[in-house]
């Protein structure tokens, strides 16, 4: 059986930080997440549940970039409570940033779910965001 287990942090490095930073910091202070380390390497952001640390990726590590098709973490999808909370995202945060959805969406999934309801995006290095009422 095992034992039981929630996900405690999730560690992003970013190509550049000085653009990656201050959007993972609107994003997730919008998501309702609150700075808990920012020494200017890197940035702690928590909410009831998880942390999610970023930093910038080492020089040397930078050759390749991000890709979500290659080994590795392909999105990052942030759960909400009704389908409503997907559009108001979108109308309080995407439309005002101009940050364009992917897929057509927001829109429902039925592959996924009966009630998938959801928007992805991207982050400044193309890692795939989603905010998702199921």
């Amino acid at each position: 059986m095992g034992i039981r287990t929630t996900l405690n942090h999730l560690q992003i490095y970013v190509s550049d930080r000085g653009a990656s930073f201050p959007f993972y910091r609107d994003l997730l202070t919008y998501l309702g997440y609150r700075v808990v380390d920012d020494d200017g390497n890197h940035l702690g952001m928590r909410n009831e549940t998880i942390d999610i640390w970023l930093k910038e990726t080492p020089g040397e590590h930078r050759v390749s970039g991000y890709s979500r098709r290659n080994t590795g973490v392909n999105h990052i999808a942030f759960g909400v409570c009704k389908k409503q909370d997907v559009d108001l995202f979108c109308q309080e945060f995407l439309i005002p940033r101009s940050i364009k959805s992917l897929y057509d969406s927001p829109r429902h999934f039925p592959k996924y779910t009966e009630t998938y309801y959801a928007v992805y995006f991207e982050d400044p290095d193309g890692i795939k965001l989603e905010v998702v009422f199921l």
